[in-house]
């Protein structure tokens, strides 16, 4: 069955060039630091980013979670925004494998800004934690793709440095802000002491993110990586997918982030549809149904029915997400079922 879906950009399948990538990839044993494909990735992923050095690990969650150990202590606090990746999605890994307090601050559509964060770092008294990461996610997933303002990461980096604070982006889906800003990967990692991304989401690689950083930084994550069980052996088709996908899937995110803003708009129009259309930014699309929690189930099941899968978000609102494996026309044919079943 040939399904529209709109659940997540995870959902994406690797192309048939892909494959082929993957097939003829050299490798060898990245335990012993062999493989080639890997050692290729790593290094082409620390030019991209201007750092050190990179590290190629399984998932997104396992980047942010190798940073957050490199970076801190126990009993250590991490600054990040309320809805944030970290926090809400990573099984309180913080606090299982880094032994960290989290310190929340809500913020505007997934912004914290440098004033907040002031107001928050603990003072050295030493009944306080001590304040040494923050983390910052570019784009946000909850606030609906979101696009960290350049100006105020330029803001928070000062006040980190001023305070000796290391800094983190988890930019799981960095090159669609990349794409819609035209600023760098390079210019965005410069703020950060540590960044990390994903070649399984909207690049379409199955496996696979990356996390980047000075060479100290990337031994200690190194090693962390094997303790937690993150060692791998011949895992140079994996890394194939992701050197493919840096090279041939980059641009084309800025085709996703167009499909969302589409279908956004369209769907605005609907009666029973709550959702400023010009706030889509990138690829993510978080709206809400004026409708009674049982017959928003039963939508959700219509649409199914109609070959359409949607994702819920935070707080009742439900979640579109547009990637390589949906094109134009289906992402049109989404919109014309939406409206059938809502207008």
């Amino acid at each position: 069955m040939n399904f529209i879906d709109l659940r997540s950009d995870t959902v994406t399948k690797p192309t048939p060039a892909m494959r082929q990538a993957m097939a003829n990839a050299e490798v060898g044993d990245d335990v012993f630091g062999e493989d080639p494909t890997v050692n290729a990735l790593q290094k082409k992923c620390a030019e991209l980013s201007g750092k050190e050095a990179s590290l190629f690990v399984p998932s997104g969650c396992m980047a942010n979670q190798l940073a957050i150990k490199s970076h801190t202590n126990p009993a250590d606090e991490i600054i990040l925004e309320s809805e944030s990746h970290i926090l809400n999605y990573e099984t309180a890994a913080p606090a299982f494998i880094s032994h960290v307090q989290t310190l929340a601050i809500n913020g505007e559509q997934g912004i914290i800004t440098s004033e907040q964060i002031k107001k928050h770092i603990r003072p050295t008294a030493y009944y306080f934690p001590k304040t040494t990461l923050i983390c910052l996610e570019n784009t946000h997933n909850r606030a609906g793709g979101t696009i960290y303002p350049i100006d105020e990461i330029k803001k928070i980096t000062l006040l980190a440095k001023a305070e000796k604070i290391k800094l983190h982006m988890d930019g799981a889906r960095i090159f669609n802000a990349v794409v819609e800003t035209g600023i760098s990967l390079k210019e965005y990692a410069s703020h950060f002491d540590s960044i990390s991304f994903c070649f399984s989401k909207g690049l379409g690689a199955p496996v696979g993110s990356v996390t980047c950083g000075e060479k100290d930084f990337i031994i200690r994550a190194h090693k962390f990586r094997k303790i937690i069980g993150g060692g791998m052996r011949q895992a140079g088709i994996l890394a194939a997918a992701a050197i493919y996908a840096l090279d041939n899937n980059v641009e084309r995110l800025k085709e996703d982030n167009d499909k969302a803003k589409y279908f956004a708009k369209e769907i605005s129009n609907f009666k029973f549809i709550e959702l400023d259309a010009a706030k889509v930014q990138t690829n993510i699309v978080i709206f809400r149904i004026k409708k009674s929690d049982d017959e928003i189930t039963k939508l959700k099941q219509s649409l199914k029915e109609k070959n359409v899968l949607i994702s819920d978000g935070s707080y009742g609102s439900m979640r579109a997400v547009f990637h390589l494996d949906v094109s134009i026309e289906q992402v049109k044919e989404a919109v014309k079922i939406f409206g059938g079943l809502l207008n």
